[in-house]
């Protein structure tokens, strides 16, 4: 059974779970279902994907998703787009809560006599059921312009099998696929899917496309947004497919006023070789952003930031991928956004780091006059801010100036005690 909520006139009655989107204006909150919050996309990131699907050409048509949750992306494509949204959610609270956030962003644009607005519906419903969401629209009914899928999956999991995504991938592009408006360059689809998808996995999405749209163009995209892991990963397809870009890396930016970083190549991807070797003074560390790594872009990256070519990675897996160099890197624009901590190592740690041995860390530390030593390695959780809090309270009080980090090199149980680059630096090298 399905209902039909129109978002001019929806009400939030009912709902009882609001917050303010920290990465939207100020003022523009969002309703969400129980336990819906945690499982919404961003503002900022609903945004710039809108505003990267606008480059392409669409048909005339509805912009549809089909498991649209809260609706923040659904939101965002509407606003931006300027098109009609056609929204469908199995659970009917989350449907309800989508229809009030396009109200709400439609306000907040001043947009609720748009058409776009006007014309655009939320369905509570089976997403996999095309005739039985038409049903409940009546006349409204258009052809699909543009796709967006982003199907749930399981929580606080590391790994999960593709069987597992609901709605189920090939159910929904092969329900759908009648009902596309004609477009030269094929069907315009983005599937959101887990950014815990191995390759195989991915080898596996790109079958089951196959299996509904032979030879449609692909382009594989990474997002991050710079806390340590892959924030997305979508596979845009046909008609919003990037032309000679297989795959694509984009850096949402702190701030609202920046633009992201993008970084693309139409190179097939290659594996990343670990190299092991002793520890040694003088040499550099960085750590890169995990999707960067995963993108397979994070080479030809560091090929142009770094002065030699003889990198060794030491670690490429988990959120703290690390690097070893014998040259400071050189940024141009945003690409310190890419790096979680770079700096060269001054001191070889033989010791275990805990609540016993923290003060001896000071100590090394104070010696380098050091006002920040950040951890960046793998620690239990539940004594990470203990210790990092210990460091912190320590070096506060004294009168230190350089910033840096510890890293845990790969061979040996030695830790790598690094001094991060000044740009204002007047004592000698170390």
């Amino acid at each position: 059974m399905h209902r039909l909520f129109n978002p001019s006139d929806v009400s939030s009655d009912g709902l009882v779970e609001h917050a303010q989107d920290a990465t939207a204006p100020q003022g523009l909150g969002f309703f969400h279902a129980k336990e819906g919050r945690p499982l919404a996309t961003p503002w900022q990131v609903a945004v710039l994907r809108a505003q990267a699907v606008a480059k392409h050409r669409l048909p005339e048509g509805v912009v549809l998703d089909c498991a649209c949750g809260s609706g923040i992306q659904l939101a965002a494509y509407a606003s931006t787009l300027q098109r009609p949204v056609l929204g469908v959610e199995l659970d009917e609270e989350r449907a309800r809560a989508s229809a009030v956030n396009l109200q709400t962003v439609a306000g907040h644009a001043q947009a609720s006599q748009a058409a776009w607005f006007l014309k655009s519906s939320v369905v509570a419903g089976d997403g996999c059921d095309p005739r039985g969401v038409q049903s409940v629209l009546g006349a409204d009914v258009q052809a699909v312009a543009f796709l967006h899928l982003d199907p749930a999956r399981p929580r606080n999991s590391r790994t999960h099998a593709l069987e597992e995504m609901q709605p189920p991938l090939h159910t929904v592009l092969e329900s759908w696929a009648p009902h596309f408006a004609p477009s030269p360059e094929g069907p315009a689809v983005l599937l959101d899917l887990s950014p815990r998808l191995t390759s195989s996995q991915r080898a596996e999405v790109e079958g089951i496309v196959e299996a509904v749209w032979p030879g449609i163009a692909k382009t594989w995209e990474w997002t991050s947004r710079g806390r340590g892991r892959v924030d997305r990963l979508a596979l845009w397809l046909g008609g919003i497919a990037s032309e000679g870009v297989a795959r694509r890396f984009v850096r949402v930016p702190a701030s609202l006023a920046d633009l992201p970083l993008m970084l693309s190549t139409n190179e097939d991807e290659t594996s990343l070789t670990l190299r092991h070797h002793p520890p040694k003074r003088g040499e550099h560390v960085s750590i890169l952003d995990a999707a960067l790594v995963e993108s397979g872009l994070a080479t030809a990256w560091f090929n142009r930031t770094g002065s030699d070519r003889n990198h060794r990675w030491a670690f490429i897996e988990g959120r703290r991928p690390q690097v070893h160099h014998d040259d400071v890197l050189q940024f141009e624009g945003q690409d310190e956004w890419l790096v979680q901590a770079t700096g060269r190592v001054v001191e070889l740690l033989t010791f275990a780091l805990d609540q016993s041995t923290v003060d001896r860390l000071v100590e090394v530390a104070l010696e380098h006059r050091m006002a920040s030593v950040k951890l960046r390695f793998d620690l239990d959780p539940a004594m990470q801010p203990i210790l990092q809090g210990s460091l912190d309270r320590q070096l506060r009080r004294r009168h230190g100036v350089r910033e840096g980090f510890v890293a845990r090199h790969p061979v040996g149980d030695v830790l790598l005690l690094c001094v991060s680059p000044t740009k204002d630096e007047d004592s000698p090298p170390i």
